[in-house]
């Protein structure tokens, strides 16, 4: 979930609940004040009917007026005691010329008379109907919580928007990184201070990522170079004695090829090595038009007799004319590591088929044990299952230079055979 979403979703939380809260305080608060209003009223009016009676003067003619009346009567001492003198209540009173009841607002107040009989006063003065009140409070509360609620969202939307700009064009310019490739300046400008710091310590790490990358190079390429003298040493030593046989025994013989298969592989995988950092280094300016199709052609009969050793069936298939711009050293390892990576990697007596199509270049073999893994397939010294004669380095250099002229590897397993499709830009 995005930034700016969890931050609505919390804000619309926090909103229902504040709100919420203050509906039921605004509701309790009006109430209150409107009773206090009334009960001021009926107060006042009640004093007047008191002292009137305490005075013995003449009182109100107590009319029939509904729910906005008084009525005087005495009560027993008893009663008198057990009652507060002052209640106030909120009843329905019947009104009779309308056959129904209407909401009113009762102060029934007890006090002494001068003969010293206990009286009460019950008077009574219409009030709002609450239940009304209580629904059309909920129903404007509603509305207004949902317009509150949208306009405060919408606001915060484009305010955390507006304030966020400079954190998500520092993660497109991450997430479009890659180490020791031509990247864009980090160019954000912005007032908050940690978003500065935040991008500080971005370009800091960027610049340690490249320099370390920069040395790791420069660490392959300087020692697969230095490599490449003891190894041919030892290669001519070894041949010198294999050449002086008749000195040696049959297992000192066997004992000398394995050490010169081990030879040969430290050889081929030192060559990958130097090769992969010249890529990565862009020792290989020079590039003109090359002929995908003749070049397949060429390595397919390269490798006949390769294949013919595994009992290995080849087929190609030419559907259009395929060129691209570039190295013609780099054009060549490519189709050469795939087509020995399908030799190396095939099922003895299987199948390879190359396909070579207009903007596409696919390279297919059977093979049992299921799909490789898509996601490190292309990464350095990543085989599916160990083969002699295999480097692990093969597809890290198609990878390689793929990636150097903008072509795309891509990797798939479908009816039991391994497939690898490069994409020709248009």
């Amino acid at each position: 979930m995005k930034l700016v979403y969890r931050i609505l979703l919390h804000l619309s939380w926090a909103l229902s609940l504040l709100l919420a809260a203050w509906a039921v305080l605004f509701y309790f608060t009006l109430i209150d004040e409107i009773n206090d209003e009334v009960d001021d009223a009926l107060e006042a009016r009640a004093e007047v009917i008191v002292k009137r009676v305490l005075a013995g003067r003449e009182l109100p003619v107590p009319a029939d007026e509904g729910n906005n009346g008084y009525f005087l009567h005495e009560v027993s001492p008893q009663y008198a005691a057990a009652q507060h003198h002052e209640r106030y209540s909120d009843e329905e009173i019947f009104i009779p010329e309308r056959d129904d009841k209407e909401p009113a607002r009762v102060l029934r107040k007890l006090f002494r008379d001068g003969a010293g009989q206990w009286r009460e006063l019950t008077v009574m003065t219409p009030t709002i109907e609450k239940d009304d009140l209580r629904e059309s409070i909920l129903r404007w509360m509603v509305c207004l919580y949902l317009f509150l609620l949208l306009m405060i969202l919408l606001v915060t939307v484009i305010v955390l928007y507006r304030t966020m700009r400079p954190l998500y064009a520092l993660l497109r310019w991450l997430d479009g990184y890659t180490v020791g490739a031509r990247n864009a300046p980090l160019a954000v400008e912005t007032s908050v201070t940690e978003f500065r710091k935040l991008n500080d310590a971005a370009r800091r790490y960027a610049e340690r990522a490249e320099s370390s990358f920069e040395r790791q190079k420069q660490f392959i390429g300087n020692a697969s170079h230095e490599m490449q003298t003891p190894l041919a040493v030892c290669r001519n030593r070894l041949e010198m004695l294999v050449d002086d046989a008749h000195a040696l025994t049959g297992e000192q013989l066997g004992e000398i090829a394995k050490v010169q298969r081990t030879l040969d592989y430290l050889v081929r995988l030192n060559r990958s090595l130097l090769l992969l950092s010249k890529i990565d280094n862009g020792q290989f300016p020079e590039a003109e038009e090359v002929d995908v199709n003749a070049l397949v052609r060429r390595t397919a009969e390269d490798m006949e007799e390769i294949y013919a050793y595994r009992s290995m069936r080849f087929a190609l298939v030419d559907e259009g004319p395929l060129t691209a711009r570039m190295n013609p050293s780099l054009a060549g390892s490519v189709v050469a590591n795939l087509l020995k990576n399908a030799f190396v990697h095939g099922d003895e007596g299987g199948e390879v088929t190359v396909r070579v199509a207009p903007r596409r270049f696919t390279v297919c073999n059977s093979g049992a044990g299921g799909p490789l893994d898509a996601g490190r397939i292309f990464d350095r010294f990543y085989q599916g299952t160990k083969k002699e004669g295999s480097t692990g380095l093969g597809l890290a250099v198609v990878d390689a230079v793929c990636r150097l002229y903008g072509l795309k590897v891509s990797y798939s397993y479908k009816e039991g055979r391994h497939c690898f499709a490069v994409d020709f830009p248009a």
